[in-house]
């Protein structure tokens, strides 16, 4: 079977994590990274033994021997990150949030599909044991009709506090760098909601601090979905339906997640087994579009870009309520 050749765009924390998980593929081999700087990028390369360190994106991605990109830069940038790789004919992967707004992740769609090339966004969750266990358990009935959907995720940063979590010009705030998790997982629960309220607690830099969220249903169902970097908060989900409740317990969204299956009542306590793999929990993901790119696929049958796009359209409409702008908005 031939290696899947990986790039890295972007050389921060996430991207530490995905090089060190892409070594648990076995068919995936990760040959170059591309960094703002070339020491950075050397740096990278000693710490994951990658053959290619590019000083810039621009050698990056006209790199031929790179077949995938993961984009893992700054949320502001991942529309033009992702853009640049396209129009050099590599497959993306691109971290989330996929864009700042729908307008330019429909761009981005239009981009891969107009070139025939593979672009997903990196909503890692959606691959894990967990999430999957999860589901298969609802469409089985387990929890009868769901009814509610409780999340938090909240922590306070420690200092030295990232620029990019309050900078407004890189994507800051919690709905985009958090939120987005409590979001996907009531929308992949219960559908794109009839009716949304939100509200937030603007920060000194006029991003969200906190985030209040709640999706209504019309067959009476609802979200109650909040995030914060005020304060450190349980970061569980609970499930609960006319017939039994999941609850997912920190962190809700990494495989190091626990389930928890409550039939009856409060006290009814079941825990539910699940694989545990080394790793973060980024191999997942990787090995998911690896095996896209075998089959020919340009785009996920897991996240299809009918997904991404009203994920982003219910963050639009979610931002409009709550008073969240960003400068793409005007663009």
């Amino acid at each position: 079977m031939k290696t899947i050749r990986w790039g890295i765009l972007g050389a921060g924390r996430i991207a530490r994590k995905f090089a060190a998980d892409l070594k648990l593929v076995t068919d995936a081999e990760l040959i170059a990274i591309g960094s703002r700087s070339q020491e950075t990028a050397e740096e990278f390369g000693d710490e994951f033994d990658i053959k290619y360190r590019h000083d810039g994106y621009e050698a990056l991605v006209k790199n031929p021997e790179v077949d995938v990109i993961y984009i893992a830069t700054p949320h502001n940038l991942h529309y033009e990150n992702t853009l640049l790789c396209l129009q050099h004919n590599k497959a993306v992967l691109c971290e989330k949030p996929f864009a700042m707004n729908a307008r330019q992740a429909k761009a981005m769609i239009d981009l891969a599909k107009e070139k025939s090339l593979f672009l997903m966004e990196a909503r890692w969750t959606m691959f894990h044991p967990h999430y999957k266990k999860t589901h298969e358990m609802i469409r089985q009935g387990l929890l009868g009709d769901i009814r509610s959907v409780l999340i938090n995720f909240g922590f306070k940063p420690a200092p030295p506090v990232p620029a990019r979590l309050f900078d407004p010009a890189l994507g800051g705030g919690t709905l985009m760098d958090i939120g987005i998790y409590n979001v996907f997982m009531a929308m992949s629960i219960l559908g794109k909601p009839d009716v949304i309220e939100a509200s937030m607690t603007p920060s000194a830099t006029g991003v969200d601090e906190q985030c209040a969220i709640l999706f209504k249903y019309k067959n009476g169902a609802m979200a109650q979905l909040f995030s914060s970097f005020s304060s450190n908060m349980a970061t569980e989900a609970d499930i609960s339906g006319t017939e039994g409740r999941i609850r997912l317990t920190s962190r809700f969204y990494e495989p190091s997640a626990t389930i928890e299956y409550y039939p009856k009542y409060v006290d009814s306590r079941e825990v539910i087994p699940i694989e545990k793999e080394a790793g973060f929990g980024y191999q997942y993901e990787a090995r998911h579009v690896n095996e896209c790119l075998r089959r020919g696929l340009t785009e996920s049958v897991v996240i299809p870009f009918a997904d991404t796009l009203s994920l982003m359209e219910t963050l639009d409409t979610i931002r409009a309520i709550a008073g969240i702008k960003y400068q793409a908005d005007a663009e």
